[in-house]
C-alpha cells in the first residue's frame, strides 16, 4: 500500500510534465484525425486461368508458375516510369507540381496496395486496391493498371513464345546447312574414293581374284604355245616335215578346237557337269599326244632354232607367224591383267583408312541429323505453343472483379486515428515520468537512504508547510494545468492554421513510411 502511495505521489509531483507531452501528441491527433481529407479507395481482383487447351495436347512454351507469374506483374507494374507516367496523365496526387519525382513514385507506392495469394492446389489471385482523394480518381488509376498488367502480361508471354520460335529456326537451319556441308563432304570423299570403297570391297577381292586366275590362265597358255613352237621347229629340224607336220597340225587343230569347246561349254555349265569333264579328258590326252610329238622331234635333231629364226618352209613359218602374233596379244593381256591387278590392290589396301574417315564423316552426319530431327520437332511445339499465345489460349490473367467506383469514402478513419494518437500521447507521458525519476539518483525515502549510504535513520521528520504554502503550491500546479490543457491544444491549432497544416505533414510523412491511415 505504501509503494502504491508513493508511486503515485511521484505521478503527481510529474503530473504537469505528463499532461504537457499528452496533452500536445492528442491534440495533434486529433487535429490531423479532423483535418484529413476524404480517402476513396477502389479495388480490384484477377486470377491466372487454366490453359484453354490441356497440355497434354498442346503444351505453351511459355513455362512460369502463378506465382512467379504475379510477382513479375507486381514488379512490372510498380516501375518508376510507370508511376510517373499515371500520375502525370491522371494529375493524381495534390499540389503535384511542388513534388519531385521522388515524392510522386513514393506516394504513388504508398496508395498502391497488391496482396497476392498462390500456391500447390491453390488458385492465383491478385487484389489490387488505390487510393485517391476522389472516387473517380482512384478507379481511374486501377484502370490504368489493369491495362498496363494485361497489355505487359500478354506482350511478355508473346514474347517469350516468340523468341523460343526463333530460336529453334535458327536451329533448324543452322543443322540444315551443318546436313548439306557434311553431305557434300562425305558425297567429294566418295567422289575421291570411288574406287577404294568398304562397301566395294568384296567385289573388288572378287575381282582381284578373276584377274589373278585369267593372269595364270594366260600363263598357261603362251606356256603351252611356246612348247607349241618348238614342237614344231623340232619336227621341222628332225627331217620329217612331211609327214609329221600334217598329222601335228592335226594333232594341234584338235587341240584349239577342244579347248574352244571347253571354254564355250565352262560358259553354260559348271566344271561337274560331265559334258565339261569329257571336254577336260580330251583336251588332257590331245595335250599329252602334242607334247610327247615335240618330245620326239626334240631328241630326234637335238637342236633348236632361235624363237624369232625363219625356217625355209613356208607352211611352218605361217604356223610360227600365227603362234608368235597369240603369245603377243596373250602377253598383252597379260600386262593389262597386272596392271589392273595392281590397281585392285592398291584400292584394296587404301580401303581400311577411308573406311575411319568415311565412319567418322557418317558419324557425323548421323549426329547433326538427330540433332536436326529433334529441332524440327521442337520447332513444330514452339510453333504450336506461339500460336496459342498469339490466340490467347494458354495461362491468361482474367479480372473477377472490374475497378469500381465507391460511393462512399473509405479512409481515414479519424476515431481511430484520434483514440491512437490519444493513446501514444498518455504513453509517451508516462515514458517521459519513467525516464526523469529512473534519471532522478537522489534519495527520497528512508529505504533510499539505507540502500545508498548503508545507514538506518533513527526518524524521518517530512517537511510541513503553513496552510499557505499549501494553497499557493495547489494554486501553481492548478494553473500550469489548465495552461497546458488550454494552451497545448491552441498552439498546436494555431500551428496548424498559420504556420504549417498538420494535415499535409502527415500526408508527407505517410508518403515517406510508404503507409496510409
Amino acid at each position: 500500500m505504501n509503494e502504491i502511495r508513493f508511486y503515485l505521489s511521484l505521478f503527481l509531483r510529474r503530473l504537469p510534465a505528463f499532461l504537457l507531452v499528452a496533452a500536445l501528441v492528442s491534440a495533434v491527433s486529433i487535429i490531423v484525425a479532423t483535418s484529413l481529407p476524404p480517402a476513396y479507395v477502389s479495388r480490384t481482383r484477377l486470377f491466372v486461368e487454366a490453359p484453354q487447351i490441356p497440355e497434354n495436347l498442346a503444351p505453351s512454351t511459355v513455362n512460369v508458375s502463378g506465382a512467379e507469374r504475379l510477382q513479375l506483374i507486381e514488379q512490372r507494374l510498380l516501375t518508376r516510369a510507370n508511376m510517373l507516367d499515371i500520375a502525370n496523365r491522371l494529375n493524381v496526387l495534390e499540389d503535384q507540381d511542388e513534388m519531385t519525382a521522388d515524392e510522386i513514385v513514393g506516394a504513388m507506392m504508398a496508395r498502391t496496395r497488391i496482396r497476392s495469394t498462390s500456391g500447390r492446389n491453390v488458385a492465383s489471385l491478385m487484389q489490387i486496391s488505390f487510393e485517391a482523394r476522389s472516387p473517380r480518381l482512384a478507379a481511374g488509376v486501377l484502370n490504368e493498371y489493369l491495362k498496363l498488367i494485361q497489355e505487359d502480361d500478354l506482350n511478355f508471354r508473346q514474347a517469350r513464345a516468340g523468341q523460343t520460335l526463333d530460336f529453334f529456326e535458327i536451329e533448324v537451319d543452322r543443322l540444315s546447312k551443318e546436313l548439306a556441308d557434311k553431305s557434300a563432304a562425305i558425297l567429294k570423299f566418295k567422289s575421291e574414293n570411288a574406287n577404294a570403297l568398304p562397301d566395294s570391297l568384296d567385289f573388288r577381292q572378287k575381282q582381284r581374284a578373276n584377274f589373278q586366275e585369267r593372269a595364270e590362265s594366260i600363263d598357261r597358255e603362251i606356256y603351252e604355245l611356246q612348247s607349241q613352237r618348238k614342237q614344231l621347229i623340232a619336227i621341222f629340224e628332225s627331217g620329217n616335215m612331211q609327214g609329221e607336220l600334217g598329222e601335228a597340225s592335226q594333232a594341234q587343230k584338235a587341240l584349239a578346237q577342244a579347248r574352244g569347246e571347253l571354254a564355250s561349254s565352262l560358259l553354260l555349265y559348271s566344271e561337274t557337269n560331265p559334258k565339261v569333264r569329257l571336254l577336260q579328258s580330251r583336251v588332257a590326252q590331245l595335250e599329252e599326244k602334242v607334247k610327247a610329238e615335240a618330245d620326239a622331234a626334240i631328241n630326234a635333231s637335238g637342236e633348236e632354232l632361235p624363237e624369232n629364226a625363219e625356217v625355209s618352209n613356208p607352211a611352218l613359218q605361217l604356223r610360227l607367224n600365227e603362234i608368235d602374233r597369240r603369245i603377243e596379244r596373250l602377253e598383252s593381256q597379260r600386262d593389262s591383267a597386272e596392271q589392273r591387278i595392281a590397281v585392285l590392290t592398291e584400292n584394296i589396301n587404301k580401303t581400311p583408312a577411308n573406311d575411319v574417315v568415311l565412319d567418322s564423316l557418317l558419324r557425323d552426319y548421323d549426329n547433326i541429323q538427330k540433332q536436326y530431327n529433334t529441332s524440327v520437332g521442337r520447332l513444330s511445339q514452339a510453333s504450336t505453343g506461339e500460336r496459342i499465345e498469339v490466340l490467347s489460349r494458354g495461362e491468361r490473367l482474367t479480372v473477377i472483379e472490374q475497378p469500381a467506383v465507391p460511393n462512399r469514402p473509405t479512409k481515414p478513419n479519424r476515431m481511430k486515428i484520434a483514440g491512437a494518437g490519444t493513446a501514444m500521447g498518455i504513453a509517451l507521458g508516462l515514458a517521459l515520468i519513467f525516464l526523469i525519476e529512473f534519471l532522478n539518483k537522489a534519495p527520497r525515502r528512508p529505504e533510499d537512504i539505507i540502500k545508498k549510504m548503508d545507514i538506518w535513520p533513527i526518524a524521518a521528520l517530512p517537511y510541513t508547510r503553513t496552510r499557505r504554502e499549501l494553497v499557493m503550491q495547489r494554486s501553481r500546479k492548478l494553473a500550469l494545468i489548465l495552461i497546458i490543457l488550454v494552451g497545448g491544444p491552441i498552439t498546436v491549432w494555431a500551428v496548424h492554421e498559420f504556420y504549417l497544416p498538420l494535415d499535409l505533414l502527415a500526408e508527407k510523412v505517410m508518403n515517406k513510411m510508404g503507409v496510409r491511415w
